[in-house]
């Protein structure tokens, strides 16, 4: 790989030479050897200071270990502060760098520990540091499988309007069943107003079922049940939806006029040249 022109050196500016490049070398190239280092190392940090943040709330653990857990917690903010800053200095744009998607999250990884001094308990926000584990496909080579998060996020965008249009059917079904249960049932038996007999519609269509609202008549097991089946049915259509959008960019690719001399099967890749099916050459 040449490293004139990664996505870095591109987007941030490689320094020409002098201590800016080595840093640079060392903080943004993950394939040299001494770049791999320092973001295994880097990630390892990460996941550490996530776990003393989360130890902290354990309330045993904090009353005999507070001073030292919070001994930590500083000294893996100060490391992380002076990280931010060494990628800000080794870049020729570092404003840019300060406004791209992993600047932000390398700033905001340590802005709740200082401003916790001035708002007390802000400081777990720090858990946020766990975004930037996100490195780890650069570190393992997972790039290439970006596309198939793409091609995802793709279908989704173009089923919204299809999905927004069900959220809102839905929606309506659950304020008609809350207000039928709010009446059968009523606040003798929790069902206190309509907004919380849609509150018990909408735990109880999505199968959560807390249990701290339940029918006691009849009639409202009766349309328990019935909300019940129709959960069922309701979970499966979003999946159902981005399931035909993703099916139908994966067909509109395939040459439907291409089909294998040997077994027949038509519908394959452009550049494909081998059948999907059976194997064979296909020709060109």
């Amino acid at each position: 790989m040449d490293t004139a022109s990664s996505p870095e050196a591109q987007a941030f500016g490689r320094p020409a030479g002098g201590w800016r490049l080595r840093w640079f070398t060392v903080i943004f190239e993950a394939d040299t050897p001494a770049g791999r280092r320092f973001d295994i190392v880097l990630l390892v940090a990460v996941l550490a200071s996530v776990l003393i943040v989360m130890i902290e709330t354990v309330e045993g653990l904090a009353v005999h270990y507070g001073p030292q857990l919070l001994a930590l917690e500083w000294g893996f903010t100060m490391l992380f502060t002076l990280e931010y800053i060494a990628r800000l200095a080794c870049v020729q744009r570092p404003l840019r760098y300060a406004r791209s998607f992993f600047g932000l999250v390398d700033l905001a990884s340590v802005l709740p520990m200082y401003l916790a001094a001035f708002i007390p308990g802000l400081h777990v926000l720090i858990d946020i540091r766990v975004l930037r584990m996100l490195r780890v496909f650069r570190i393992l080579k997972l790039t290439e499988y970006v596309h198939e998060y793409s091609t995802l996020a793709e279908s989704l965008a173009a089923s919204r309007r299809k999905i927004a249009v069900f959220l809102a059917a839905v929606a309506m079904v659950v304020v008609v069943l809350g207000t039928v249960m709010y009446v059968v049932e009523g606040p003798g038996n929790g069902f206190t107003s309509i907004p919380v007999a849609v509150y018990w519609a909408i735990t109880t269509m999505t199968t959560v079922g807390f249990g701290d609202i339940t029918p006691k008549s009849d009639v409202g097991r009766a349309v328990s049940s019935v909300v019940m089946l129709l959960g069922w049915g309701i979970l499966a259509v979003p999946t159902g939806i981005v399931t035909a959008e993703m099916t139908s960019r994966r067909l509109s690719g395939l040459d439907a006029a291409r089909a294998c001399e040997a077994c027949g099967t038509r519908g394959h890749l452009p550049a494909a040249r081998f059948c999907h099916r059976c194997g064979a050459a296909l020709s060109s």
